[in-house]
């Protein structure tokens, strides 16, 4: 009986892989979803996607206070959030790891890593991953840019190098930013998200 039930295990874990859901991206073009959906900011407002957009559109990024990737990205995070928010497009951080939301990723733990970050935009807590579920976000940091006329432009990295910022060569973010509030289609409209998991309730 024990050789048979050692035998299912992995037929019961391949079974288990095709029953989870596929999480794909939100589609080029499409508009800011739950935009009215209100979040707690670390400030202790309630803010939505509408709220943090500008003139010139919004920049979505889905972050955390823990990310080895995020770490290694927090000073081009800043340079690109004064970018944004320079050119008149919104800038908004969602932390959507409700997986550890009792600790390194509770609000007050949002706070206290935002402060010392000096964030000068707002940091909200994605209750549930209900806004990564919508975005179809999975990595931390993983951006998502929409236009003045709310439709998603650019999805992917901060720049072609997650890793390493010494080796950076495109700011594949920023570029698109510039490409948009001058009237030009954007160059690259995707790349590849390098990050730690979004850490959702199972």
């Amino acid at each position: 009986m024990k050789k048979i039930l050692l035998a299912a295990m992995p037929l019961a874990l391949f079974t288990a892989a095709l029953l989870k859901p596929v999480i794909e991206p939100l589609p080029l073009g499409s508009a800011v979803p739950n935009a009215d959906l209100k979040m707690k900011d670390i400030s202790g407002a309630e803010l939505s996607l509408k709220d943090a957009c500008k003139k010139n559109g919004l920049l979505v990024m889905f972050s955390c206070n823990t990310c080895p990737y995020v770490v290694k990205n927090q000073q081009r995070t800043i340079e690109l959030a004064k970018y944004a928010l320079s050119k008149d497009v919104g800038f908004v951080v969602l932390n959507s790891n409700e997986g550890g939301r009792s600790g390194a990723e509770s609000p007050q733990a949002m706070k206290t890593y935002g402060d010392k970050q000096q964030y000068d935009w707002p940091y909200l807590v994605d209750s549930r991953s209900v806004m990564a579920d919508a975005f179809g976000a999975t990595r931390t940091p993983e951006c998502f840019l929409f236009d003045k006329n709310n439709k998603l432009v650019y999805h992917g990295a901060i720049d072609d190098s997650p890793a390493n910022p010494q080796a950076v060569s495109r700011k594949h973010a920023e570029i698109a930013i510039s490409d948009m509030i001058n009237g030009r289609d954007v160059a690259v409209k995707e790349s590849k998200s390098i990050g730690c998991g979004i850490k959702r309730l199972e």
